[in-house]
Order: structure tokens, then C-alpha cells, then sequence
């Protein structure tokens, strides 16, 4: 009997220990991981204060998210501080800014100091990129700038326009989706104005109507949801792709004085 009995609480203090686990497994989803690839490092000039620059892809024309991390002379990571991100286009007789997304905080996320460049061209005939990256921290300011390449994507995710209702350029950059699919979809786009060679500031007071085509197809679709200002110059929508294939996402672009400009994206998957 006292040898059933062991034998008994054996097996229940298993199937306990099994069933345990198995929940605790269920329970915990798997933490993401996001793929950092170093375009540059170099020490901040002025400071002793080394800069390192990560993207998760190639950096093209259009919406390019960047993330710096910075670290002190004995290689220990700083977690606070203020980064400026300052893209310079080198055409020989004449240099120009780009539309920027500088971190927010002044307190790293994950070790990083998030922010973002739209690049308003490729490199190379015509000109190069350099990108300036101004730190300051543990009471020290400088600068480190690298050389960057920016490539031309195979379908543009940039556009621009001279608007008809104050004759200022503006550029309009697509955000999402990336992953398209057969439905509605989450979009957003984000638009600046060009004030000057070198100042490129996010745009917030327009209005947009969004109009999906299937060209080849000859229809549209609907349920469809205009994009709004959501914060930064960034607006977001919805658009409902009722199959597969290419997809024009028309933009009417009014201010408040009328029609600004038109243009639209492709979508194709």
C-alpha cells in the first residue's frame, strides 16, 4: 500500500509540473526583436561622446526611421540626453536640407534615441548625402557627421507638389501599410512644407480625401476613411483593397483656401 501510495503522488506531482509549464508557456508571448544594422560610428567633434547610427533597412527616398545610440569615453551606454538630426544634400552649387523627425525624448527607448529623415532624393550625380547627428550630454556638445547613400526605391513612396493655392512646395511621404492585404488596411502618410532650402517643416492644417483605384480593373472600393491629422504632420486613414493586384491611392490635398495639389501612390501586392 505504502509503495501505491508513492508511486501515486510521483505520478501527480508530474502531470502537476507538466501542466504547470505548459500554461506558463502559453502565457508568455515572445518578446520581438528588431534587426538594428550600423550604417556609421565616429566620436561627437567637440565632446568625448561616440555616436553610433542603426536603421532596420537601406536608407531611400522617402520616410527613413534612424536610431542613435551614444556612449562616454569609458564605452558605457548614455541613457539621456538631446539628439538633432541634421541631412545635408551637396549638389556643388547649391546644398539643401530634408524634412526631419528628431527623438522626442530626451530618455533612450530600448537603448536608442528614435527619430526619422525624409530623404527628398537619391544620391549620385546630382549630389551627395551627408548626415550631421548633434548630441549633447553629460554636459558636453558636438557633432559627428557621416557620409549616408540613399537609393531610389523601385516604387516611389515620395511625392511633391507645387500648391496652387500659395505656390509653396510640399512633399507627401508614405508610411502604410507596408504589409498590404486584402481588406481594410491602416494608412498614413505625412506631408512638409519646403519655407526655405533648409527648413522643412511638418504640415498639420490640411485636409485630405482619399479615393483607392484599381486601374486595371476600372472600380474603386468602399468603407473607405479620409486620412486626419493624428500629430507631427502625420495623417491617418483607412483604405480597403477588395483583392489583390495594383492600387492607385489618390490624394486631394486641400488647405484652407481650396485645392492645393493632387497625386497619389501605388499600392500593388
Amino acid at each position: 500500500m505504502k509503495k501505491y501510495t508513492w508511486l501515486t503522488l510521483w505520478a501527480l506531482f508530474l502531470t502537476t509540473l507538466l501542466f504547470t509549464t505548459s500554461c506558463d508557456s502559453d502565457d508568455v508571448a515572445p518578446m520581438p526583436t528588431v534587426e538594428y544594422k550600423k550604417l556609421a560610428e565616429g566620436n561627437a567633434a567637440g565632446s568625448d561622446i561616440k555616436v553610433e547610427l542603426y536603421s532596420t533597412e537601406d536608407l531611400a527616398t522617402g520616410y527613413n526611421q534612424l536610431y542613435v545610440a551614444l556612449f562616454d569615453a569609458a564605452g558605457k551606454r548614455i541613457e539621456q540626453g538631446s539628439v538633432s538630426l541634421k541631412p545635408q544634400m551637396d549638389m556643388g552649387m547649391m546644398k539643401h536640407a530634408a524634412p526631419v523627425e528628431n527623438p522626442v525624448s530626451e530618455q533612450t527607448k530600448n537603448g536608442y534615441f528614435p527619430g526619422a529623415v525624409v530623404f527628398t532624393m537619391p544620391s549620385g550625380e546630382m549630389g551627395s548625402w551627408t548626415l550631421g547627428i548633434q548630441v549633447q550630454a553629460n554636459g558636453q556638445t558636438g557633432t559627428f557627421t557621416t557620409p549616408v547613400t540613399i537609393k531610389e526605391p523601385a516604387t516611389s513612396r515620395l511625392k511633391s507638389f507645387v500648391s496652387k493655392t500659395d505656390g509653396a512646395k510640399y512633399f507627401v511621404v508614405y508610411l502604410q501599410p507596408q504589409k498590404p492585404k486584402v481588406g481594410v488596411n491602416d494608412i498614413e502618410i505625412a506631408v512638409y512644407k519646403a519655407n526655405s532650402m533648409m527648413d522643412y517643416p511638418a504640415v498639420t492644417n490640411l485636409s485630405l480625401v482619399l479615393e483607392p483605384e484599381m486601374p486595371t480593373m476600372g472600380h474603386g472600393s468602399p468603407n473607405n476613411v479620409n486620412p486626419t491629422h493624428a500629430g507631427g504632420g502625420h495623417y491617418k486613414g483607412k483604405a480597403n483593397f477588395t483583392m489583390t493586384g495594383l492600387w492607385y491611392l489618390h490624394l486631394t490635398i486641400n488647405d484652407a483656401t481650396g485645392e492645393a495639389g493632387k497625386l497619389h501612390f501605388e499600392v500593388n501586392f
